[in-house]
């Protein structure tokens, strides 16, 4: 299991999943789920590394490792801190 820690309060979710899930538990706004919007950007504090690829939407919008939207990022394992 990985663990998304936002605003200090750590949430699980399974290695090679969405952070999504943890994201909207934690009041992360989200208007469309796909990547179109824009709505979740998060931007992460530590544990970058830890993240997938950047997803053909978070390259659309010109985001770096630093800045990703929750509905489409990827943590591989580890823990990731995260902030909105």
């Amino acid at each position: 299991m990985a663990t998304v820690i936002i605003d200090h309060v750590p949430y699980e979710v399974r290695d090679g999943e969405l952070i999504r899930d943890a994201c909207e538990k934690a009041g992360v706004p989200f208007n469309c789920n796909t990547g179109v919007c824009g709505s979740c950007l998060v931007k992460v504090m530590e544990g970058a590394g830890n993240l997938g690829p950047l997803a053909p939407e978070e390259k659309d919008y010109g985001l770096d490792g630093n800045t990703r939207l929750a509905c489409v990022c990827v943590i591989n394992s580890g823990t990731v801190k995260l902030t909105y």
